[in-house]
């Protein structure tokens, strides 16, 4: 089986973090955002993914060669030279995507994280017979969000509603598919959005057919939605295998710690926390509703809640960060500095607070 992953483009969203890495790369939980999903696609038997990518393809592949061997897949990138929206890269990536199996293939949306139910998909899709299935997840304000109106028992979609003024349904697309072969002679090679263009005609022929996601979702593409997205990722963990998250007397909640970083005394970790490798924590440190990713140093007695803490950065003693600061890469912030909500570029030294919401250049 194949997959096609849509990595698209910049990641502005989850900049600083994006400076330093393509999107997909950027850690969530202690590895790369992709390799959730290339993890989960092989445990269900995909033995290729292709990566639809239009900004950096040669980092990606260089750092996901490793990962290749590691898992036993065949990783390759479909590049655009245009931005082709969600169903363009299909059409690029058709040579690639079919085999003449008449297998049918994956589609992920990169930033989305869930229990990724694949097996369960690939037994709903061959059940129902038609030419294309979709993940759903429900929702509590579905006025956000384009909604999916479909049959309860049998999942057949009935129509696409984008933005709904009045209640119609609370079941939105996860950005999850499988799609049979045939779904690809839909397709132009051209900028083209699958949502609004193809899957509205398959659903006009009853031949699209929804199922709804168990477990938690999120799309993970802003820092405000990763902070959430980390919770429900430990909860379900929690839920699944909880010996790899830690344990003890200065742990609350949910934490996830790297094997190779280490923790001073007196601390107080937790909940929802993610310490990457290589971390050194130091003494009296209380860290809430955060990631720390690898290589970091937090200083005696610094106190950090949901907040992102870039790869290399320094988190001076007594400092207090908090309200979605964001430290790219190899950000120094100095003993008693407060940042309120700052995003800060890469390779930078803050020795003043930062008292409000703002990027720091």
């Amino acid at each position: 089986m194949k997959a096609l992953i849509l990595v698209g483009g910049f990641g502005t969203r989850l900049r600083p973090l994006t400076l330093s890495v393509p999107k997909p790369l950027v850690d969530f939980a202690n590895k790369p955002m992709i390799l959730h999903q290339i993890e989960a696609l092989k445990a269900s038997g995909v033995t290729e993914v292709v990566l639809a990518i239009n900004y950096q393809p040669e980092v990606m592949l260089n750092f996901l060669k490793e990962f290749e061997k590691k898992l036993d897949i065949k990783i390759t990138c479909s590049q655009e030279t245009e931005p082709l929206g969600t169903a363009g890269p299909l059409a690029l990536a058709r040579d690639k995507l079919i085999d003449g199996s008449g297998e049918p293939f994956f589609v992920l949306n990169s930033d989305v994280i869930s229990e990724y139910p694949l097996q369960e998909m690939i037994d709903f899709h061959k059940g129902h017979g038609g030419e294309a299935s979709i993940m759903v997840t429900k929702v509590d304000e579905p006025s956000k969000y384009g909604v999916v109106v479909m049959e309860e028992t049998t999942g057949k979609v009935e129509k696409f509603v984008e933005k709904p003024k009045i209640f119609v349904g609370n079941k939105i697309n996860a950005g999850i598919y499988l799609l049979n072969p045939s779904v690809l002679d839909r397709i132009e090679l051209r900028p083209t959005s699958i949502e609004k263009e193809v899957f509205p005609k398959i659903a006009g022929e009853n031949k699209l057919y929804a199922m709804v996601l168990p477990g938690f979702w999120m799309d993970i593409g802003q820092p405000k939605d990763y902070i959430t997205g980390l919770r429900l990722y430990l909860d379900s963990l929690r839920k699944k295998s909880s010996a790899e998250l830690e344990a003890g007397s200065n742990i609350v909640g949910n934490v996830l710690v790297d094997e190779s970083a280490v923790i001073g005394e007196g601390c107080l970790i937790g909940p929802d926390v993610a310490i990457g490798p290589g971390c050194i924590i130091e003494s009296g440190v209380r860290l809430s509703r955060c990631t720390i990713m690898r290589g970091v140093r937090i200083k005696k007695h610094a106190c950090i809640s949901g907040s992102i803490i870039g790869w290399h950065s320094t988190v001076g003693r007594w400092a207090r960060v908090e309200n979605m600061t964001i430290l790219g890469e190899d950000v120094h912030l100095g003993d008693e500095v407060y940042s309120n909500g700052g995003v800060v570029l890469p390779h930078k030294e803050i020795k003043s607070s930062i008292l409000k919401p703002e990027i720091v250049m």
